[in-house]
């Protein structure tokens, strides 16, 4: 269900896909996820988008690849 669980309701897009450095067979990878913003749908009044900040790093904390996303999910009940 992914970082958002059952609330997901998928990205409209991605932005600032940025790869700093390669990996490597047998790297491991460490994803970082931050919610920047969020802020209700206007045309869903169901649904809600947050911004999110994921940065992904190897095993010697090294970045290797940032990107942001717009995720739609479900709002909670009121």
């Amino acid at each position: 269900a992914g970082s958002l669980g059952e609330g997901s309701r998928g990205p409209p897009g991605l932005d600032e896909l940025r790869w700093h450095l390669p990996t490597r067979r047998g790297d491991t990878l460490n994803a970082e996820v931050e919610v920047m913003e969020k802020r209700p749908s206007s045309s869903k009044p169901d649904r809600g988008i947050i911004m999110m900040s994921y940065r992904i790093k190897n095993q010697k904390g090294e970045l290797v690849m940032s990107l942001k996303s717009a995720q739609l999910v479900k709002k909670r009940p009121a």
